[in-house]
């Protein structure tokens, strides 16, 4: 008997979606039987993680905080994805554009509210973007990986926040806590229908990256770039010019996302601003196959289960990795779901196949 891995030949747009959904839906059923088998009623659990994400207004609008950041992040990745740019540093662009807000919000306080917003995400996508550059630039030059420089580069950012936490921007009102001033109203988004007006941003960056990557020379240039190097060249693309703004763009959406947290919910700057969004945006991105209409529904499935699973926590007393824990076996469904959309299993006896 021989078992051999064969390529599929191109699979239709809407079979490739049945196989996704159906790997969450599998995943949803994996997760429940886990929960069954630890004493909890599965379905409770869900039910009440829909409940603790959108059966109320304020809960309603805190799956919305959540998704906001989560939307920005993954559009952002997902524009150096496309290029084959693998941008792991979201968690540091996203705390640089934080500073960067910041940095404005405290230096000059005095700004009314309608220059002060501007130039917070100005300072937020700039400095963002030039945090992204500085793997693209060791790439061009030297070969370097993006993906362990963009990681790396997480870390020093977000050690450089606690340094200011703890140092120079230290609250002196804050009674000895490691903790930094509050925001100037005027530095504050304002709210429009109940939720922080960086809803209205992140719908406007969607629209803007779908046209980018759909209607923009630009984005033509990323997708060839993306599929080969080589032909990118060949065509007469200056391929390090396009790898430089993809990534430029990338890093300063993932910058936007960190001002807006940081403006709109948290009001100040803190080392624990993001909570691993970076992180997740990565997945999400991935799982919408970086088409940005779908990155929203992806990032609000992903928001109804981190919003659920701290409702849990406290409506049933589990612990509120559960969600975290979904998110997981989610992914892994997705992953085998892929396998099986470009490949199949074929095992043969002798002269007769079978087809897996």
């Amino acid at each position: 008997m021989t078992v051999q891995i064969v390529k599929k030949a191109a699979v239709s747009r809407r079979r490739q979606t049945a196989y996704r959904v159906f790997a969450v839906l599998a995943a949803l059923a994996a997760t429940g039987l886990v929960m069954a088998l630890a004493g909890y009623n599965p379905f409770v659990v869900y039910y009440k993680m829909i409940e603790g994400s959108t059966m109320t207004a304020y809960r309603f609008q805190e799956t919305i905080h959540k998704a906001i950041p989560l939307i920005t992040l993954s559009l952002g990745v997902a524009v150096a994805f496309k290029m084959k740019f693998w941008n792991i540093g979201g968690e540091g662009q996203f705390y640089l554009g934080a500073f960067g807000a910041a940095l404005v919000a405290f230096q000059a306080p005095e700004l009314p509210m309608w220059a002060m917003l501007p130039a917070m995400m100005l300072a937020g996508m700039l400095l963002g973007g030039l945090w992204a550059l500085i793997p693209a630039l060791l790439k061009a030059k030297f070969g370097a990986s993006e993906t362990l420089v963009t990681l790396m580069l997480n870390y020093i950012a977000i050690k450089w926040v606690t340094y200011l936490q703890y140092g120079p921007w230290k609250d002196p009102k804050a009674s000895g806590f490691p903790k930094m001033p509050k925001f100037a109203d005027a530095a504050v988004l304002p709210k429009v229908f109940g939720v922080h007006a960086g809803w209205i941003i992140t719908l406007a960056a969607v629209v803007l990256v779908w046209i980018l990557f759909s209607r923009s020379k630009l984005g033509y240039e990323i997708a060839v770039l993306g599929e080969s190097e080589a032909t990118a060249r060949y065509a007469g693309m200056n391929t390090v010019r396009t790898m430089l703004i993809a990534v430029l763009l990338s890093g300063g959406l993932c910058g936007l996302a960190g001002m807006m947290q940081a403006s709109a919910v948290e009001r100040s700057l803190s080392d624990v601003l993001s909570g691993g969004m970076g992180f997740t945006a990565i997945i999400t991105a991935w799982l919408a196959r970086l088409n940005p209409p779908a990155i929203v529904g992806v990032c609000f499935f992903f928001a109804i289960l981190l919003q659920g699973g701290s409702y849990l926590q406290t409506s049933m007393q589990i612990p509120s990795s559960v969600a975290a824990v979904i998110q997981g076996v989610v992914l892994f469904f997705v992953l085998a779901s892929e396998f099986f959309i470009q490949y199949r299993i074929q095992i043969s006896r002798g002269e007769k196949k079978e087809v897996a």
